[in-house]
C-alpha cells in the first residue's frame, strides 16, 4: 500500500524530477526506466487495493463499494467493485450516487457557515431569534440554546433521540411537526455537558437555514454549496436524484445473507442525512475542504474566520481514547468529528442508513482525503479499507484490518444472535401456556406517547399486532414474553430491531401505560424505543 505516499513524493520531489531536467541523485538510471518502474509500481499497488476492495466485499457481504483517495490536489484512486444492486446486476462505479447520510452533517454546518459570513446570523445567536415557536423540555435551556447548540450534539439530548420521528423512512410527521415536538423531549444530560450524537437537533438547524434564506435546505446546498464547488452529479435529497439511473438500492442482512431493501431516509431530515452523491465528487469535496474551502474557481466557500469555528473541537467526547492511531483528543466540531492520529489532525464522519453506510476522512496537513461509499450497511467494510489506506501513509506496518474487523464482527455477531435467540426461545416456552398470557382486554387499545404519537394494539383473528400512527412501516406481530411483556417482531426483518413492549397495569390488571426497549444491541439507535413513554388512551 506504499504506492499512495511513493509515487506522489515521487512525481513532487524536485531533486527528482524537475520538468524536462532529471536529476538522478546517486544513481545512473535512464529516464525511461524511471518511468516504467513507476508505471510497473503503480500497478502492482492499485491491484493489491483492488483485491483488498473485492475481499471485504465477500468478507462481510457487502454488494458493492467505491472508494475515492485524494492527495495532494490528485486523484489517486477512484473506483467502483461490485454491484449497485442485487437486483438490477448493474455494476457499481466512481459515478454511482449513493445517500452520505450523515456526511451531510458538514454541508448543514457549512451553509450556517457562509450564512454567517454574510452576517445573517451568528454562531452565539438563540434558536428563539429565527424560529420564535421553537421550545425545549426546559425553559431554560428553550431560552438559552444556540445555533452552536444544535450542531455540537451538546444540547442535553440524548445519542439518537427523538429520531422515530422521521426514522425508517414513510412517517407522516412534517419539518414542522418535529421541530414543534421537541419541546417533549426529555434530556438525558445536562445542557453543554455531553456529546451525545443527535439528528434532531440537525433538523431544527436545517429549519434554521430555510426562515433565513426562503429556500429549502436542499436547495440551499444544491446553490450555495454543491454547484460551485463543481459537484455537479450530486443532489440535496433522494427525491431530486429519482430520475437518475445509476444509483444504489440499499441492501440489509436478512437471515444472515444481504438482500435488497427499499431506500431508507425521510425528506424531514435531510439536513442531518440527506445528500446523493458519488465518489468523483465527494473527492472534489475533499479537495474544496483541504484548499482552504476554496472552489476551483479561486473563490472562497467559507471565511478563514469560520472555518476555524468549523474544524475546531467545540466539545469532547468522554469516549476512551485507547486505539491503534495514539488519539489523545476526540470530540466534534461544526459538523465534522475531529480528533489526531498519529500526530497528525483528523477531520472525519461517518453516516448510515438502513442498507448503506459511508466514510468520509480528512487528514488536511498530509493533502490526504479518503472516501468509501457501500450499499449495504457494515461499518467494518468501510473502516477495513480506510485504515488500510491512512496507515499506507502514516507509514504504518500493514495490520491486516480485513482480519481484524472481520474476526471481531464474527464475535460480536455471534453475540448478537444468542441475546435474539434467547429472547424468542423464552417466547415460545411462554406461549405454550395459555393460562398465563395476558388476555386481550388487559392490553389491546390505543397508546399515545406525546412526541411519537398513537400506537395501537390489536387482535387480528389468533395474532396480536401493533402499528404505528405517525411511523406506518414500523409495524409487526406481538409475541407473548410474559405475563406483562411481550416480542415485537417487525414485519419488515430488514430492521433487525425487534423490541420488547412491557405493560404496567392498574389494580385492576389493566394495561395503563407502556414502555419498550430492543431485544438486542444490534438495533441501530436511531430506533429510540426507549424513549417512548407510551400511556394508554
Amino acid at each position: 500500500m506504499r504506492f499512495f505516499k511513493s509515487a506522489t513524493n515521487l512525481l513532487n520531489n524536485p531533486e527528482l524530477i524537475n520538468f524536462g531536467k532529471i536529476k538522478i541523485m546517486k544513481q545512473k538510471l535512464s529516464l525511461m526506466f524511471i518511468v516504467i518502474s513507476f508505471i510497473t509500481f503503480a500497478q502492482v499497488e492499485e491491484k493489491k487495493l483492488d483485491e483488498l476492495i473485492q475481499n471485504t466485499l465477500k468478507t462481510f457481504d457487502v454488494p458493492g463499494m467505491s472508494v475515492g483517495v485524494i492527495k495532494d490536489g490528485k486523484m489517486i484512486y477512484s473506483k467502483g467493485f461490485g454491484v449497485r444492486s442485487l437486483t438490477s446486476k448493474q455494476p457499481m462505479d466512481d459515478n454511482t450516487l449513493v445517500g452520505i447520510a450523515s456526511n451531510s452533517k458538514g454541508f448543514t454546518c457549512t451553509a450556517l457557515a457562509i450564512l454567517a459570513d454574510e452576517g445573517k446570523l451568528d454562531w452565539d445567536d438563540k434558536v428563539s431569534k429565527y424560529i420564535p415557536e421553537f421550545q425545549m423540555y426546559d425553559p431554560y435551556v428553550s431560552q438559552n440554546v444556540t445555533i452552536k447548540d444544535l450542531v455540537t450534539h451538546r444540547a442535553g439530548l440524548g445519542l439518537g433521540q427523538g429520531d422515530l420521528m422521521f426514522f425508517p423512512e414513510g412517517g407522516n410527521l412534517s419539518v414542522k411537526d418535529i421541530v414543534h415536538n421537541v419541546r417533549y423531549l426529555k434530556p438525558e444530560n445536562p445542557f453543554r455537558t455531553t456529546l451525545d450524537y443527535n439528528n434532531v437537533m440537525f433538523i431544527v438547524a436545517g429549519e434554521v437555514i430555510t426562515r433565513i434564506s426562503g429556500l429549502s435546505w436542499a436547495e440551499f446546498i444544491e446553490q450555495r454549496i454543491l454547484k460551485p464547488v463543481g459537484m455537479t452529479s450530486s443532489f440535496g435529497s433522494y427525491n431530486r436524484a429519482k430520475a437518475v439511473a445509476n444509483k444504489i438500492d440499499a441492501h440489509a442482512p436478512v437471515d444472515g445473507k444481504a438482500i435488497a431493501v427499499p431506500h431508507d431516509w425521510n425528506e424531514t431530515a435531510n439536513a442531518a442525512g440527506g445528500i446523493m452523491s458519488n465518489i468523483k465528487d465527494m473527492t472534489t469535496w475533499a479537495e474544496c475542504l483541504m484548499n482552504n474551502f476554496t472552489t476551483k474557481d479561486g473563490k472562497k466557500l467559507v471565511s478563514d474566520k469560520n472555518i476555524m469555528q468549523l474544524w475546531n473541537l467545540q466539545i469532547s467526547s468522554g469516549a476512551a481514547l485507547k486505539n491503534p492511531y495514539d488519539t489523545s483528543f476526540y470530540g466534534y466540531g461544526l459538523g465534522w468529528f475531529l480528533s489526531d492520529v498519529k500526530g497528525h489532525k483528523q477531520v472525519q464522519h461517518t453516516g448510515g442508513l438502513i442498507g448503506t453506510v459511508t466514510q468520509f476522512t480528512l487528514i488536511p496537513d498530509m493533502k490526504l482525503g479518503i472516501v468509501v461509499l457501500t450499499n449495504q450497511q457494515s461499518g467494518a467494510a468501510f473502516n477495513t479499507i480506510t485504515n488500510t489506506v491512512k496507515d499506507s501513509y502514516l507509514g504504518v506496518a500493514d495490520r491486516n484490518w480485513l482480519k481484524t474487523y472481520g474476526d471481531r464482527m464474527k464475535k460480536v455477531e455471534e453475540g448478537y444472535d444468542k441475546q435474539k435467540k434467547e429472547a424468542f426461545a423464552k417466547s415460545e416456552a411462554f406461549k405454550k401456556d395459555k393460562n398465563l398470557q395476558p388476555k386481550a382486554e388487559q392490553f389491546t387499545g390505543t397508546y399515545n406517547d406525546v412526541w411519537f404519537g398513537d400506537v395501537t394494539i390489536t387482535k387480528e383473528g389468533n395474532t396480536f399486532r401493533l402499528n404505528c400512527k405517525n411511523s406506518p412501516r414500523l409495524k409487526g406481530e406481538l409475541l407473548p414474553y410474559s405475563n406483562n411483556t411481550f416480542i415485537v417482531k417487525w414485519d419488515d426483518r430488514s430492521y433487525d430491531a425487534d423490541a420488547y413492549i412491557i405493560f404496567s397495569y392498574d389494580e385492576n390488571g389493566k394495561a395503563e401505560s407502556a414502555k419498550m426497549k430492543a431485544i438486542s444491541d444490534i438495533t441501530d439507535f436511531s430506533f429510540d424505543f426507549d424513549d417512548l413513554d407510551l400511556k394508554r388512551k
